[in-house]
C-alpha cells in the first residue's frame, strides 16, 4: 500500500498489511538507485551544457525545457537487481547505500554505468555478509566444543615423583659415594674390577 498523503514519509495507510524487512530493504535500495541515476543524468546534462556553452560562447539553457529522462533500466536488468537487493540483510542496507554514494562521488559515472556500479556494491555487501556469517559459524562451533580436553591436560601434566626425589648420577659424584646397584632401564656398562 502506498503511504497516505501528509503521513510524514514511509508510514503505510491504516488497514494495509505491514511490509516485511526484506521488502523495505528492496524498496529502499531501488529508490536509492533511481535517485542516483537521476542525479547522474542531471550531472551529465550539466556537463554537456557547459561544453556546449564553451564551444558556442552563448548560453541558451534558459530557453530549454527540462528534458525527460533518457535512460531507464531494462525490465530484465531491474529484475536481476531486485533479486540481488532481496538477498541483502536489513542491517547491511545502510552501509550498502553509504558505499554506493561514496563510489558515485568518487567516479561520477555516466548514467548508463550507475546500475553496474550499484550491482558491484551489492555483490561486495553479499560477500561481506557471507564472510561474517562464516566467521560467526566458526565462533559458534568453537564455543560449543567440549572443554573436557583442557581439564584432562592438567591432570596428565602432573609427574608422580617430584624431580627432587629422582636420584641422579651427579649426586653420587658430589658425595663421592658408590652408586647403588643399577635399577634403571638402561643396562650397566662397567668393566669388571680386577683385584
Amino acid at each position: 500500500c502506498p503511504s497516505s498523503p501528509g503521513s510524514g514519509g514511509m508510514r503505510p495507510r491504516p488497514g494495509c498489511p505491514p511490509r516485511s524487512p526484506a521488502e523495505m530493504v528492496l524498496e529502499t535500495l531501488m529508490m536509492e538507485l533511481a535517485g542516483q541515476m537521476r542525479e547522474a543524468e542531471r550531472q551529465q546534462r550539466e556537463r554537456s551544457n557547459a561544453v556546449r556553452k564553451v564551444c558556442t560562447g552563448v548560453d541558451y539553457s534558459w530557453l530549454a525545457s527540462t528534458p525527460r529522462p533518457t535512460y531507464d533500466l531494462s525490465p530484465g536488468e531491474r529484475l536481476q537487481l531486485e533479486d540481488v537487493c532481496a538477498k541483502i540483510h536489513p542491517s547491511y542496507c545502510g552501509p550498502a547505500i553509504l558505499r554506493f554514494r561514496q563510489l558515485m562521488a568518487e567516479h561520477e559515472p555516466e548514467v548508463q554505468d550507475v546500475s553496474r556500479l550499484f550491482r558491484s556494491v551489492l555483490q561486495e555487501v553479499l560477500e561481506r555478509m557471507k564472510q561474517e556469517e562464516e566467521a560467526h559459524k566458526l565462533t559458534r562451533q568453537w564455543s560449543l566444543r567440549p572443554r573436557g580436553s583442557l581439564a584432562t591436560f592438567k591432570t596428565r601434566a602432573r609427574i608422580s615423583p617430584f624431580a627432587s626425589d629422582i636420584p641422579t648420577i651427579s649426586e653420587d659424584v658430589e658425595r663421592d659415594t658408590q652408586p647403588p646397584p643399577r635399577t634403571w632401564s638402561m643396562p650397566e656398562f662397567r668393566a669388571p674390577k680386577i683385584d
